[in-house]
């Protein structure tokens, strides 16, 4: 393992490389993006399946879930968990040994943007289907099965994308076969669809259970083996009866025993960061934000003093938001904390630049440069530690099927090259943001932190619409501050996921008093979510919103009109930059 010293003269060596950064976990985002992404992608993967052997000690049912490529294949492990049942996300491809040794009580095979007749689609062993286990399979999951057991996949006539009405086959000599997937689902249910291919000739081995209408065959299974399909996706809330088939799928089909929960979470990833560090040192970047917090209280639990933070103030934080990290972090958690204010450095090199990656490629270089500085002063570190979640990975197209869509560049997701002889600590990196906050109850973090709204890494730099100035930031801190208040007083703080201002580039007519201004506008935006890979705006009272506006224009100078963001997720991404 190569020094911390000869890791970060590596970096200097990288140039203009575009480098993100997050402020939740203070670490490089992304590294030159086009450099080597299959093999730095293949030894995530390796090391995700290795790790997931070792979380499954104690012989813990589990359920495997073969992530080809889906947006929201983590949703699926998601549902699992929250039944109580462990899941985890594996390769694919993943080897039969290596699913053995998981423990497995049934498989779900996800789905995924390939064709299942495309050269290089994903594939999975067709030796599943000999484990003698329940397998589930949703989407493109269901479509890959169904070819490996004899079926065939073709184009539909039509896709489905979107909300569809779904039929259950309850009559015939065969309705009872339906109940072990649909029990409690009534005849006729609405369902998401997702899909342009089909599965048009089962064979004789498959019974269809549910139809749509432009899709007959939309749920299956086999007459002699444990296999089940559907065509539709139960793990998102646009299908209402998801929940339940799911849970019908692990209780009734699995007969899973249900005892998983986050304490089991906690147990695994103290034991996995102890046995991965060993008596090595590890540097935290800490903002304050609930990723990095959860981050750090969970290395700090798992391996003490070893675990050293750094706190740079960049200029584009929050108002307050650096005293607030040093008292909390230092009176509450007794952790080693190391404030390096660097907020003029940041602002100059920032100075007239408007491209929102270009913003985030210039902070991610600086931070480079600051935190380097930082660590030359903590002897024996070896390790970086990030509060990557998953909805990180799977946006940025690095799931284990290596192919899911590259929605956006996004923070601490990237190609990092493989001779830094730098090894990362990731502990939350299988977790959606509502399960960190669990992890953070359970680890006793204070109500306040662990509900905290997310905040971007590049700080209000990407809530600056257009360059980035001292006024602008002054401005916009003070509209923020606003808007938080209001929301709080009005007990809406914990009901919306995630509320902020914005400062647009624009400005608008304004009368004030006896004169005639032209001022620049602030919009707010306040989203609902449960995982923050889909969101909708959140239904803020009107007099609430009256209040805001009316204390932002009389309150915040320069601002001349303020406006209401009513864009959910998709299309629009939460951020406007």
């Amino acid at each position: 393992m190569q020094s911390i010293n000869i890791i970060f003269n590596a970096f200097g060596d990288l140039g203009n490389s575009p480098v993100l950064c997050d402020l939740c976990s203070y670490l490089f985002r992304a590294i030159l993006y086009a450099t080597s992404m299959c093999s730095v992608v293949n030894v995530r993967a390796q090391r995700y399946n290795c790790s997931m052997n070792q979380s499954t000690a104690n012989n813990q049912q589990t359920i495997p879930v073969l992530d080809f490529g889906a947006q929201y294949v983590q949703l699926i492990a998601r549902r699992v968990r929250e039944a109580g049942v462990h899941a985890v996300l594996v390769a694919p491809d993943i080897s039969i040994a290596k699913l053995k040794a998981l423990n497995p009580i049934g498989l779900i095979l996800s789905g995924g943007p390939a064709s299942v007749y495309e050269a290089g689609a994903p594939r999975c062993d067709p030796g599943i289907f000999e484990l003698n286990i329940p397998v589930l399979g949703i989407c493109y999951g269901m479509q890959i099965a169904a070819e490996l057991l004899g079926g065939k996949v073709k184009p539909g006539n039509a896709g489905e994308y979107g909300s569809t009405r779904l039929t259950v086959r309850r009559d015939g000599p065969e309705a009872r076969l339906a109940e072990d997937l649909f029990s409690g689902v009534p005849d006729q249910t609405q369902v998401w669809m997702s899909h342009g291919d089909q599965v048009q000739d089962l064979g004789p081995e498959f019974v269809p259970l549910a139809s749509t209408p432009t899709c007959p065959l939309a749920a299956m299974r086999h007459k002699s083996r444990p296999f089940f399909g559907v065509q539709f996706h139960p793990e998102v809330t646009h299908t209402p009866h998801g929940e339940k088939i799911l849970e019908n799928f692990l209780y009734r089909v699995c007969n899973a025993s249900g005892t998983w929960k986050m304490g089991n979470f906690l147990e695994t990833a103290v034991e996995k960061i102890h046995r991965q560090v060993g008596a090595g040192k590890v540097i935290c970047g800490l903002s304050g934000g609930v990723d990095s917090s959860v981050a750090a209280a969970l290395i700090h639990k798992a391996i003490g003093d070893q675990l050293v933070c750094i706190f740079v103030d960049n200029g584009l934080l929050r108002k307050n938001e650096r005293q607030n990290v040093e008292s909390t972090f230092r009176d509450h958690f007794h952790i080693d904390l190391r404030v390096v204010d660097a907020s003029e450095e940041f602002l100059a090199a920032l100075q007239g630049v408007a491209e929102p990656q270009q913003k985030r490629t210039i902070i991610g270089k600086a931070f480079i440069d600051v935190f380097k500085t930082a660590a030359r002063l903590i002897p024996g570190a070896h390790f970086l530690a990030q509060g990557t979640l998953y909805p990180d990975v799977i946006e940025s197209g690095h799931g284990l099927a290596r192919t899911a869509a590259n929605i956006k560049l996004h923070h601490n997701v990237g190609g990092l090259p493989e001779n830094l002889g730098f090894e990362l600590v990731e502990p939350l990196r299988d977790l959606f943001k509502d399960e960190v906050r669990r992890l953070g109850e359970v680890l006793g973090l204070p109500e306040h932190i662990v509900w905290r709204h997310p905040f971007p890494g590049p700080g209000l730099a990407v809530r600056c619409l257009g360059p980035v100035t001292q006024e602008g930031l002054d401005t916009l801190r003070h509209a923020d501050e606003i808007l938080l208040e209001e929301i709080v007083a009005a007990g809406l703080y914990r009901r919306t996921a995630q509320t902020f201002a914005v400062l647009l580039p624009v400005s608008s007519v304004a009368v004030m008093g006896d004169g005639r201004g032209y001022k620049p506008v602030i919009a707010l935006r306040s989203v609902d979510s449960t995982d923050f890979m889909t969101a909708d705006w959140s239904r803020i009272p009107y007099d609430v919103l009256a209040r805001i506006s009316s204390r932002i224009v009389n309150e915040v100078r320069n601002v001349s009109r303020v406006v209401y963001d009513v864009t959910s997720k998709p299309p629009g991404t939460i951020e406007w930059e």
